[in-house]
């Protein structure tokens, strides 16, 4: 039986697309979960090992993500079968023909995701006339340019260290892959007193007890260089970073990076997950017995997609970021308040706020289309 059935529920998912393209032998997964509250919004990820299961599982996400921050949009997400490392043509080749094949598929808004960046995101818009992250130079608001995600994430960490009695004034920070997310989270929380610890990426960890300076850490990725390339520091393999005792641990790759067989191993006080399914519920089951508190991403990461909203309806950059801090701020404190005062993981909680706010949207959708049918029957009967 294939797993996928086991996740669909009375949300969705509304639709899953395989994709491919013989010429352009472009092989892609598109999940359209809920549309209730309106177009649905989600990225678009390159990486040669996804599967449909984690496209819905991501979709998923989208839709209690756009739903917990209050936004008229459903979720949805896309992938593509590829090294978002290619040659520069192949790659453009490969988004451009995926454009073509979700172009039908008009209830899903795509933007960019892990392997995808604005430049993608104009490559679909000029082949599809749909994409929200896009270059400036095409009107967009650039989610990496102003590290829309990552501001959102440093939002949450200050919010929830409160609830943690800790000072973000010397609290030691790793980054568990330390790509666009991860950089511009450290960015910002260096900047109010954190200091870098550790950070990864696919090539391994660097360990710097005394800290990392930041500014020249992205300057060395910039250049495609890894993060065990940095001259100071101690070089550890991708897997150690669990393992580093900090405040502060901020997922930002892949998901499922905690699982129940390495999720004991955690040594921090504060997740913020900056990354979308980062831990297996298992891991986050581990982790709330052990009093770490976890922030979970539909809450924290949302700033991506509440930058990607507001240039959607023609707002600016000004108006994005001020918009990201309000709702990042808002909800995390709503989320991990409850959580405590009902000893609920905060992923419950937060679930509970999103679901609620799909469903009375499908209520109203439902309602809408029994009013339409009976207003079409009476027309009939006259």
């Amino acid at each position: 039986m294939n797993t996928l059935f086991q996740y669909t529920d009375n949300l969705g998912p509304a639709k899953i697309v395989h994709l491919y393209d013989p010429v352009a032998n472009m092989k892609g997964i598109l999940v359209i979960d809920n549309i209730a509250r309106g177009t649905s919004l989600g990225g678009i990820r390159m990486a040669t090992d996804v599967t449909a299961e984690e496209v819905f599982r991501l979709a998923r996400s989208m839709t209690l993500k756009n739903a917990a921050a209050d936004l008229p949009h459903g979720g949805g997400k896309a992938a593509i079968l590829a090294d978002p490392k290619l040659p520069l043509i192949e790659k453009e080749k490969l988004i451009r023909a995926f454009a073509r094949a979700i172009a039908p598929l008009t209830d899903y808004i795509p933007g960019p995701d892990m392997g995808t960046n604005e430049q993608c995101m104009g490559w679909m818009r000029t082949e599809m006339g749909r994409a929200i992250g896009l270059p400036a130079t095409m009107g967009g608001i650039p989610l990496d340019e102003i590290g829309a995600t990552g501001l959102g994430v440093s939002v949450a960490v200050e919010v929830a260290s409160k609830f943690c009695n800790l000072s973000l004034k010397g609290a030691r920070l790793v980054i568990q892959g330390f790509g666009s997310v991860g950089q511009h989270a450290a960015r910002f929380l260096t900047a109010k007193g954190a200091v870098l610890i550790g950070a990864t990426d696919s090539q391994g960890t660097l360990l710097n007890p005394k800290g990392i300076d930041v500014e020249e850490l992205i300057a060395l990725k910039q250049q495609g260089m890894s993060v065990i390339d940095f001259p100071y520091g101690n070089k550890l393999d991708r897997d150690a970073a669990v393992e580093i005792e900090c405040e502060i641990w901020i997922p930002a790759a892949r998901p499922d990076v905690l699982r129940s067989d390495n999720a004991a191993n955690l040594n921090a006080q504060l997740v913020v997950q900056g990354a979308n399914i980062p831990f297996t519920p298992e891991a986050e089951r581990i982790c709330h017995k052990r009093n770490i508190l976890i922030v979970p991403d539909f809450i924290a990461n949302a700033g991506g997609v509440i930058c990607g909203a507001v240039e959607h309806r023609g707002g600016t950059k000004e108006e994005a970021l001020q918009t990201i801090e309000t709702k990042v701020r808002r909800n995390t404190q709503l989320v991990v308040e409850k959580a405590i005062a009902t000893n609920q993981l905060p992923r419950q909680v937060a679930i509970k706020l999103a679901e609620s706010r799909v469903l009375e949207a499908m209520e109203r959708l439902a309602l809408s289309r029994q009013s339409s049918a009976f207003e079409e029957q009476e027309i009939s009967l006259r």
